[in-house]
């Protein structure tokens, strides 16, 4: 998959002093009721005010979600390696939390904003679940957002594209922030549905 060595070395480079086993310590399913959540190691690192367009066309900010927390993953329509895993995984965490689910925002961030607009996204978004919210906007905000979250982004003209077609490599992390719009912590890639509600049920409850 191209640009696949890139995103192993930013996860390694961005989680200095955090690993997996970390985080199932941290949110670890036992008979017992589950601890509060400690601090994560990265929070204060990533995240940030942003100025978008949903898949509706309407124009939003990070403050129009304050009160619940946000699942944000960024990706492209296009996509045919990472985002067509990680965005099931999440419309099944969704649907596992239950009620819970209502007190989650989970945002899906374009890193191809040429391509993907309001409708395509709303096409997009949709097929995966009815409350998963497409965002896009100018190469510059898009641009703005992704260097708050410190997102990689890197467009990529393979030999199998027509002229003026091309991909995106792109980071595959999904972040977690609190009802103010704090970083909370990462899930990885290929994170499962279970692993994901019982981290977000760690935080929510």
């Amino acid at each position: 998959m191209p640009g696949q060595p890139t995103r192993r070395a930013l996860l390694a480079g961005l989680a200095a002093g955090w690993s997996l086993p970390a985080l199932a310590q941290h949110h670890g399913h036992s008979g017992h009721a589950a601890p509060s959540p400690r601090p994560d190691p990265l929070a204060g690192r990533f995240g940030g005010p942003f100025s978008l367009t949903d898949h509706r066309g309407t124009q939003v900010s990070d403050r129009d979600f304050r009160g619940r927390f946000m699942l944000v993953y960024f990706g492209f329509t296009r996509c045919t390696d990472t985002c067509p895993i990680d965005l099931p995984n999440i419309a099944q965490a969704l649907d596992g939390l239950g009620p819970l689910a209502e007190r989650v925002t989970p945002l899906f961030v374009t890193v191809d904003p040429a391509h993907d607009t309001p409708a395509v996204l709303a096409a997009y978004v949709g097929a995966f679940h009815p409350r998963l919210i497409g965002l896009t906007g100018s190469e510059a905000q898009i641009a703005a957002v992704a260097k708050a979250y410190k997102v990689h982004r890197r467009k990529l003209t393979l030999p199998h594209h027509a002229p003026g077609e091309h991909s995106v490599d792109h980071g595959s992390l999904t972040y977690l922030m609190d009802r103010d719009g704090r970083f909370l912590t990462l899930l990885p890639h290929k994170t499962g549905a279970d692993r994901m509600v019982a981290v977000l049920r760690n935080y929510l409850g």
